[in-house]
């Protein structure tokens, strides 16, 4: 009998998987057949990562955890670890053009690998679970794992080997530096290490903010113009949905855009000098001279703290807060801000008998 040397190829058509993006054709290996996938995106994969952008099934844009042969793998192959967010998984396969690796895609539920890591969904047990699961000790003869240096948070790399035999290695922040990585002798660069935040990267996240604020602004929106309208009038209605709406995108779009030039830290004194700005470009657009008292200080109130709420949401999306950070800005923050909103209300109602 001739000794096994690799995985052997198997293309039954009966067998071909609509489940897996990119599916080819089955690798047969030591520990069962393994989908082999291509590493072209096709017009339906950006396609829907267009729609994931803009919060289109983004939580149900995911592909099936296992492990997966890119090229021509054999036993002594890397294995390079990533989450089940299909963006992710795209990401990788397509950047490994020309590579011959095995993809261990870990269940993280369509959460990237950084936010799955901060969950614990990209974590020991997961990694552990996936590695005994795929019977991975039997695709591969190395006992090595190459992990997303954004991973890190979630895996205790001593438990992993003490639980399974591999060792973990973290090879870059950017998918895009991996083939770089491989075909150097697996060598992690300082640049690798360095992650960026640009502007055209802060845009890509702008989409789904804006129809995840949407959401409950329609209602909000709906409301501010129904109570206006019974109170002022339909002008005065429209006025106040318009300031409302514009403070909103202010948070979410200005903000982002104009993140590393707005002073201050805090997301939440960023939205606030956003959203003085918006107020008193409001002001001078909508004929604020002419604006009550009450009316004015309830508008440089309400619509800075609405501005600094939106933009506060926007620190789950950055490379540079911390979860603990988060947490205490929010403690400080958030009540400031509904006792700016309050306080606005109540200047309202007194204007209003005034």
């Amino acid at each position: 009998m001739a000794p096994c040397c690799g995985p052997r190829m198997v293309m039954t058509g009966g067998e071909i998987s609509d489940k897996v993006p990119g599916f080819l054709f089955w690798v047969e290996t030591p520990a069962g057949k393994v989908p082999h996938i291509s590493t072209s995106l096709t017009y339906n994969d950006h396609f829907g990562a267009c729609m994931a952008r803009w919060g289109i099934n983004r939580m149900g844009y995911i592909v099936p955890p296992g492990c997966y042969a890119i090229g021509m793998p054999s036993p002594d192959s890397p294995v390079i670890v990533t989450a089940n967010y299909k963006m992710s998984y795209d990401l990788i396969r397509s950047v490994l053009s020309g590579s011959n690796v095995w993809l261990l895609v870990l269940e993280t539920f369509g959460v990237n690998v950084w936010c799955a890591a901060g969950k614990g969904t990209f974590g020991t047990d997961e990694l552990v679970k996936r590695i005994n699961k795929t019977a991975l000790n039997k695709v591969v003869n190395h006992r090595q794992l190459l992990l997303p240096i954004l991973g890190a948070p979630g895996v205790s790399a001593h438990e992993v080997t003490k639980r399974t035999g591999f060792s973990v290695r973290y090879s870059a922040i950017r998918a895009h530096d991996l083939p770089e990585f491989l075909n150097n002798g697996m060598v992690t660069t300082p640049a690798m290490r360095k992650i960026s935040f640009t502007t055209y990267e802060r845009l890509l996240l702008v989409p789904v903010e804006i129809i995840l604020a949407m959401k409950s602004s329609v209602l909000i929106s709906a409301v501010v113009f129904l109570t206006t309208l019974l109170a002022n009038g339909y002008y005065a209605a429209i006025l106040m949905v318009l300031a409302y709406l514009g403070a909103v995108l202010t948070g979410v779009v200005v903000v982002p855009i104009l993140l590393p030039w707005i002073p201050c830290r805090s997301f939440s004194l960023k939205g606030t000098l956003a959203g003085i700005a918006w107020s008193t470009l409001f002001y001078f657009c909508a004929h604020g001279s002419t604006w009550s008292m009450t009316t004015t200080a309830a508008a440089f109130l309400a619509l800075p703290a609405i501005c600094a709420f939106h933009a506060l949401n926007f620190t789950g999306c950055t490379t540079f807060t911390s979860r603990s950070g988060v947490k205490k800005e929010m403690r400080l923050g958030i009540p400031i801000m509904g006792s700016a909103i309050i306080v606005s209300v109540i200047l309202l109602t007194i204007g209003r008998f005034l």
